[in-house]
């Protein structure tokens, strides 16, 4: 039976002077909470049967939790990314030397491409990735050329309400996607799109089978999945949320 990894980085004492970019800076951003939240999260992770792999920490760079924008992986390819904001781009250190013990390929988007992992929705062999604000049309062109053999389909999906196209959507155990629908562009990219009352409830982590991790702040979702089926685990990362932070930007899930 293969392992299930999480790569996670724990958070910057600088974390409050994060970026934020659609929303506007809250004064009361708590590095001491935040720091307590993100233990209780990896430990969520832990009890629903992940294995936590550390990256190691980048205290000096305020948004460095957010270890989603910093690789994609798929198969055995990981894909250093190359943020669209320059303060981040500091954030990559350390990890191919954390990957290619694991046996990951590494390779990396090189200017003038720009990619941030949240950018990035898999599910089966779609690949969609939000164009826009932090990832250009040369990112993701050379995405596709490093997936190149893994027999999925690279789609651009254009983003400008949110941060990252995983800031509007993500995917459900079934390939379904949910949304908070203010904030997507395009509904109609795909098939099955299912719209959720508040906009935390639009940031699911699969953890295997039905279940899957949200926050504590989409309560009215939490039912609406339950109710069809799912087993729903739910995290307070209220600090994360004011830097326009979710669930689905702390952990990168890796294969066994």
């Amino acid at each position: 039976m293969h392992r299930r990894l999480a790569l996670v980085r724990r958070p910057s004492p600088r974390l409050a002077q994060g970026i934020v970019t659609h929303i506007e800076r809250s004064d009361s951003v708590d590095a001491g909470l935040a720091l307590r939240q993100w233990e209780e999260y990896v430990a969520a992770l832990r009890r629903r049967g992940w294995d936590v792999v550390e990256a190691p920490p980048v205290d000096d760079c305020p948004d460095g939790v957010f270890i989603e924008d910093q690789v994609v992986v798929h198969g055995d390819v990981a894909v250093l990314c190359r943020s669209g904001a320059p303060e981040r781009r500091a954030e990559r250190v350390g990890l191919r030397e954390v990957l290619e013990p694991l046996g990951y390929r590494t390779v990396e988007i090189e200017a003038p491409g720009t990619l941030d992992g949240g950018d990035v929705l898999k599910h089966g062999p779609h690949v969609w990735v939000g164009l826009g604000g932090r990832t250009n049309a040369e990112g993701i062109a050379q995405l596709e050329r490093a997936l190149e053999g893994h027999r999925v389909t690279v789609v651009p999906v254009a983003v400008s309400r949110v941060l990252h196209l995983k800031s509007a959507v993500t995917a459900l155990p079934d390939g379904s996607v949910i949304g908070y629908p203010p904030l997507v562009d395009d509904p109609e990219v795909w098939e099955r799109f299912v719209g959720v009352p508040e906009e935390a409830g639009a940031h699911v982590v699969l953890l295997g089978g039905r279940s899957v991790l949200m926050s504590a702040a989409a309560p009215r979702t939490a039912q609406l999945l339950r109710a069809k089926g799912h087993d729903v685990t739910v995290v307070d990362i209220s600090e994360f949320e004011k830097l326009e932070g979710c669930v689905s930007g702390l952990p990168v899930r890796l294969r066994g």
